[in-house]
This record gives C-alpha cells, structure tokens and sequence, in this order.
C-alpha cells in the first residue's frame, strides 16, 4: 500500500512539571531560535519527502490564541506542507486521539510526535516510516548503555538484563486505522498509557523498533532547558563550498530539482530519488565543511539509499555542516540542461530550496541555462547542476 502519511504533533501539554521555569508558559511554546519548540518538529516533518500533512494538537485553554500564532508563523516561514489544528484532551492518549479524527480520510500511515522534543531530525521521521513497511507499528528506541535496576522503594530488587531493553523516543509510526482502534478500545477499556505503541500492544500488534538518534532529546524538566540555550554567535571568518553533480536520461526516476518535480516526462538514471541540483547541493555543503562528499557518506551501493527523497539526505548533510560550527549564509544555484526548459520552474525551486535550508528566499540564487546544443547536455543526454555555498565559521 502506498503511504499517504501525515503527523500529529502533540502540543496539548499544561506543562506543570515545569511551570515555575517558565512563568507557567507550557514548555511546548517556549521560544527557541526564534520559533515555538513544536514549529522546529513541524520543520523536520516538511524536510522528510514521505509526510503529507501535519496535525497540531493545542491545548483546549487558549486554543484560538495557539492557532493563531501558528497560523502568523506559518505566513512568515511556509512549511509546504498543508495543516490543521486540532483541541487537546486532559490525558495526552486523549490528545492523540483528538488528532487522529482530525486526520483526512486518506490518510493511511501516521507519524505521533511530542512537540517536547524540538530536536527531531527528517531522517528518524523517514527511518519510522520505513518500518511501517514490515509492521504496522514502529517505535524509534535507543538501547540501554547503562545496568539498569528494578527498585521496590529505595531496595535494589532486579538488576534487569541491559539487552532486553531500550529507551523509547518519539515519533512513533502507525497503520492509522490499527492506531484508531486501538485508541477507540482504550477509551472503552479505561486503559491508560504511556505512549500510543503501548494501545497498538494492548490489542495484539507487532510493534518493531528501528534506531533512534541520540540527539532526538526531550524538554521535560527544569534543568533540560540549558539544551536549548544557544552557542555563541560565530565570528565572521567565511568558508566557501561548490559543488557538481550530473545524471543521465533514460528510464528510472522521474526528473526533481531542488525538490520540485518537472512535468514533462523526463526521467534520470540514478540509484536515490536522483536530483541533480539538490545533489550538487550536498556536494557543496560538504565541500564547506571539509566533510568529503556525498559519495562517501550516501554510497550508491548501500540499498537504505534506494530511491530516497534527497530532501531527507540534504537534512542529514545540514547535521553535519552545522555540527562543525557553520552557519550558511546564501547560495547560487546553476542548472544547464537543454532540455527541459526550467526557467518557468526557478521560483518554485527557490522557494523550496530556502525552506530545506532554513533561508530567507533572497539568500538563495537559481539559475537556468544551456549550453548552445555542445557536449552531452545539448544532445539531451543528461542534466548538471552547480551550486556554491558560502558560510561563515567560528575563528
């Protein structure tokens, strides 16, 4: 089956465990980098080529005030992707289930993610919708490095056995119809639950685990919230990066740049979702931060990268750049291809492009050209592309 997949994220929380940190603003609000913590997870979600849609779960108590603050936000940084808003419930299974009758009816496959946890990366969204190809529930879980106890009080009762246990994390993946149900008989049953893969076990469903990220952390008390204080701003010392990338034509995936798909029926040879642009992109950004090139971190011989959206390897290329202290400052963009024509195109794709990257459009340059018939793009072989980076790094 096809997965036409959306995610619900969950936001409903009043936050009392953290109430006299904040001022009593419920942690999924708090400002990060400018943003609410539940919009850095919206924007993991827009990076991961498999989401359709998302879903906002706000608490009930000033529900109006929460969608619109979403809505603002939403007209300054276009997600691309549509959403809707749905009201909490008093537990947290009755807010999922709020969202879940707030999905569209074509929705089959369903990401639940904690807007506690802000971190989230496109890639872990794509790992869990992944293994809802092999069961109809997946949980993202680290596994124990630490010997883990069972205590009745303050006594040591167990010491229980470390590889038999994992950490689980958020976002969980579900067959959206299975995940209804199960929430639909907890109401009847009067089961309460720590997370929803916990209502798929109650009915009997295979829940499997695919790996988590380290990273993936939750805000949850009071001393958590030095996660989110920023480093210090980078001094301007500037750092470039180019990049190339070429296809050829002929049957396999249909043509994308910059993760916009070309009417037209071309297609490219290539062994991921094989965008050109976005590829060079890559290479850029690598380039820039001394970290190689795509080759090396994407083999072509590694079958996890069978026709993966490439806007999901950009978001992992992101991880890295920013890991070495980057900042990206704007980027120029060159596609040469005869065919097909892309100047009606560069807008969509420089709109796109600057979401993937977190740009303001105007720090983002496309350009389309040819190259007067010669070599193997004028024969309508193939397509290149060509981007330059630059970025400005701690001294």
């Amino acid at each position: 089956m096809t997965q036409q997949a959306w995610a619900i994220i969950v936001a409903a929380g009043g936050g009392s465990r953290m109430g006299a940190s904040t001022n009593g603003t419920p942690k999924q609000f708090l400002e990060w980098r400018g943003r609410p913590l539940y919009w850095h997870s919206a924007r993991a979600f827009c990076r991961c080529g498999a989401v359709h849609g998302l879903v906002f779960v706000f608490p009930a108590e000033g529900f109006e005030l929460a969608v619109e603050q979403c809505r603002a936000i939403a007209a300054e940084e276009d997600p691309g992707l549509p959403w809707i808003a749905a009201p909490g419930g008093e537990r947290r299974q009755d807010s999922v289930r709020h969202g879940l009758d707030a999905l569209p009816h074509d929705c089959t496959h369903v990401l639940v993610h904690d807007a506690a946890r802000p971190f989230l990366s496109a890639a872990l969204a794509h790992r869990v919708l992944a293994g809802l190809e092999r069961a109809p529930a997946v949980v993202p879980g680290l596994r124990m490095t630490d010997t883990i106890k069972r205590l009745d009080g303050e006594r040591v009762a167990a010491t229980l056995p470390r590889d038999q246990i994992a950490a689980v994390q958020t976002p969980q993946g579900f067959d959206a119809r299975l995940l209804r149900a199960a929430h639909a008989a907890a109401l009847e049953q009067g089961l309460d639950a720590t997370d929803d893969a916990a209502l798929m076990e109650a009915q009997g469903h295979a829940v499997i685990m695919v790996e988590g990220d380290a990273d993936n952390r939750k805000i949850t008390r009071a001393e958590d919230l030095r996660l989110l204080t920023d480093a210090p701003a980078p001094s301007a010392a500037p750092r470039v990066g180019f990049g190339y990338d070429v296809h050829r034509y002929g049957p396999g995936r249909p043509l994308r740049l910059g993760g916009v798909p070309l009417e037209g029926g071309m297609e490219v040879v290539a062994h991921s979702d094989g965008d050109v642009l976005l590829h060079a992109l890559m290479d850029a950004l690598l380039g820039c931060a001394g970290l190689g090139d795509i080759g090396e971190h994407f083999p072509d011989a590694d079958a996890a990268f069978d026709n993966i959206s490439s806007a999901v390897l950009l978001d992992e290329v992101l991880r890295l750049f920013h890991g070495r202290g980057l900042r990206l400052s704007n980027v120029d963009l060159t596609i040469v291809a005869q065919k097909p024509r892309v100047g009606a195109h560069k807008a969509a794709i420089r709109k796109n492009v600057a979401r993937l990257l977190r740009l303001p459009p105007e720090c983002v340059n496309v350009k389309a050209t040819t190259e007067e018939k010669l070599g193997f793009t004028g024969r309508v072989e193939g397509i290149k592309a060509q981007a330059v980076v630059c970025a400005v790094a701690d001294a």
